[in-house]
């Protein structure tokens, strides 16, 4: 994502659709993003599954553990860094605190 979406200076979101997004938690070891990312993927295949089948039941399953894999990965829940500052993920980068990196960009 480095390449294809800009980084916030301190490393806390990307943009993508205007919009901030939870980088992953960089104190997870590779093996444990590793480990999340799959969760992550195959909750997001039965998320696809459950809705082709029209299961209610099972896509709350299934969300719920998309959920938990992103929380585990740090991109949901409580925040990843220690300094106290809010979550501003799903602003757009011009209505945050990154207004003036954001505009210095362009």
């Amino acid at each position: 994502m480095a390449n294809q979406y800009p980084h916030t200076p301190d490393g806390r979101y990307f943009v993508s659709k205007n919009r901030l997004w939870r980088c992953t938690d960089p104190r997870l070891s590779e093996e444990e993003k590793r480990l999340h990312i799959k969760a992550l993927m195959k909750a997001r295949r039965e998320v696809s599954s459950a809705q082709q089948q029209e299961d209610e039941h099972a896509l709350r399953q299934a969300r719920q553990a998309v959920q938990a894999a992103k929380e585990a990965l740090g991109e949901r829940g409580p925040v990843w860094w220690e300094d106290g500052a809010p979550d501003e993920g799903g602003l757009a980068p011009h209505n945050s605190s990154y207004a003036q990196w954001w505009a210095s960009r362009s």
